[in-house]
């Protein structure tokens, strides 16, 4: 058996460097971290190069730093944000779900009436933060907010009403809670042709014409066909 990189115990926490374009701490997996460690401190060494920057395991390093635990460490030559990259590629990525529970257990109060919000209409994450936002289609940049943090939610109350008018059209159409559908009706919303009284009265006897589907404009379609059903020709509306 051949040794080759030596584990290495150090209370010294200014050895350690951050890697420039390493991703930032993330705070809920940094708190449960430090609740692992507080309640057993398993030695697993962080990974660093010969700059003494972290590669694998800055979140450990956090977290023990934190708790004045030793840390543990293997020292490897030439190792760089390349192999950040490909580290990160093979871990396990956090789900929406975990940085939502995650935030709600550091207390973030937008999160938590997120999560109130999501438990009660049962809609999903992309959904919910759109909905949340103001109704307006989530970019990668909301959910960058969402994953690091920084969500915050546009207006309550409108969400509460958005999500209300969508949950009457449960009482006629099953996938209401399709993301297609539910961005289709965002849009439909916020244009001043539409009512929705009208729609859902349109809606009573042609749910059968609203079907299953992934794309928006079709959703837009079916809808303007039921919504335009025995209007006078000059009175007909156009959703797409």
């Amino acid at each position: 058996m051949q040794k080759i990189n030596q584990v290495l115990k150090t209370n010294d926490y200014s050895l350690f460097g951050h890697l420039k374009g390493n991703r930032d701490i993330n705070p809920p997996h940094l708190a449960r971290l430090k609740k692992s460690i507080s309640e057993q401190y398993l030695e697993v060494p962080i990974i660093i190069n010969e700059k003494n920057e972290i590669i694998d395991g800055q979140h450990r390093f956090e977290s023990a730093k934190s708790l004045n635990k030793p840390i543990y460490f293997i020292r490897i030559k030439g190792l760089g944000l390349d192999e950040v990259h490909r580290l990160n590629t093979n871990s396990k990525n956090w789900t929406a779900e975990e940085y939502m529970n995650g935030y709600c257990e550091l207390g973030y109060g937008d999160y938590l009436l997120y999560r109130q919000f999501k438990n009660k209409y049962g809609f999903g994450h992309n959904e919910t933060i759109t909905i949340l936002k103001g109704g307006l289609k989530i970019s990668g940049s909301n959910f960058e907010d969402f994953r690091d943090g920084k969500f915050k939610i546009h207006d309550y109350e409108l969400g509460i009403e958005i999500a209300e008018k969508l949950k009457m059209i449960g009482d006629f159409y099953d996938g209401y809670k399709r993301r297609a559908f539910i961005y289709a009706m965002l849009k439909l919303f916020r244009s001043d042709q539409y009512n929705h009284v009208q729609f859902l009265q349109k809606l009573s006897y042609q749910s059968n014409k609203l079907q299953d589907t992934t794309n928006v404009k079709l959703y837009l379609q079916m809808i303007e066909e039921i919504y335009n059903y025995k209007r006078p020709k000059s009175d007909k509306v156009r959703f797409y």
